[in-house]
């Protein structure tokens, strides 16, 4: 780190997990950042320069040409979320009545002023999980149908998907995220994983009911940071116990989701996630 507090080029590219390349022509083309140069002609950036990235880059996983999303990201450049309290809730208000009378371009509309608004992190903690709770725990109680749930959940899923284009690119560290047999939800691990790349990392996703000897074989071909698992009970893990373990001998793995606890992941070699998957993915280290 140079003086100041500002990161040379490929410190500021590790943190925020764009190629060297690839911010050097954010810079030419659209004026991006404004790194300082020293008397050597080494680019030097700040915080605001980290602060427009992630947001250029936020913009452009919702859907938006690099173009906008660099001039959104310059009109845009405060420390935290612009937006209030209240405009969170009212976006929670429309997505949850545009879902209830299965109107899909306005949930749309709705999940599109939210990811364009707020980043990731506070869009999926403050609206999107408590949302699918909302739906989950209407379903479970009757009062509303599995049409209504699976509608809900796949325009989420739609969604969190487009977000997560291009998640693999950059120079950041990789995690591999999947779900062991059996385990078919999925929404918590890619929204883990989302979080994640706001920080930095790479993601390769394998998604939900994977076997682990297929995890394994990717773990070996891509020598992964950590490999993430996730799993709503710890039977999902438990039926998997010896093949979890032999894999935890060859890579770091961590176990997630409502099924982890710090005794299992103990039992099988590996490191526990336990807790809300999202303040761990902000708090995970390389």
């Amino acid at each position: 780190m140079a003086a100041g507090g500002r990161l040379r080029i490929g410190e500021f590219s590790r943190r925020v997990g764009e190629s060297a390349l690839l911010l050097r022509a954010w810079e030419t083309r659209y004026e991006l950042v404004s790194p300082e140069r020293t008397s050597g002609g080494l680019r030097l950036y700040s915080e605001a320069d980290e602060r427009r990235v992630r947001t250029m880059r936020r913009h452009i996983n919702a859907g938006l040409s690099a173009s906008e999303a660099a001039r959104l990201a310059k009109l845009d450049d405060q420390p935290e979320d612009g937006a209030t309290t209240s405009s969170l809730a009212e976006i929670r208000a429309s997505l949850e009545r545009s879902v209830e009378s299965l109107d899909e371009p306005a949930a749309q509309a709705a999940l599109d002023q939210l990811l364009i608004t707020f980043r990731p992190r506070v869009a999926l903690a403050e609206v999107i999980l408590p949302f699918l709770r909302r739906v989950g725990e209407r379903w479970a109680a009757g009062e509303t149908s599995v049409a209504d749930e699976h509608f809900a959940s796949n325009i989420i899923s739609g969604r969190l998907r487009t977000l997560a284009q291009g998640w693999g690119e950059g120079v950041g560290p990789l995690a591999v995220l999947a779900c062991p047999p059996g385990e078919q939800h999925e929404l918590g691990l890619l929204s883990f994983g989302l979080v994640l790349r706001e920080r930095g990392w790479r993601i390769t996703y394998l998604g939900a009911d994977t076997p682990i000897d297929d995890i394994r074989a990717r773990a070996t071909a891509l020598s992964p940071t950590i490999v993430v698992i996730a799993a709503t009970t710890p039977q999902r893990f438990l039926r998997s116990a010896d093949a979890l373990t032999a894999l935890a001998a060859v890579v770091r793995v961590g176990l997630g989701g409502a099924g982890a606890s710090h005794a299992l992941a103990t039992k099988l070699g590996a490191e526990a996630l336990a807790g809300d998957l999202l303040d761990v993915a902000a708090t995970l280290t390389p």
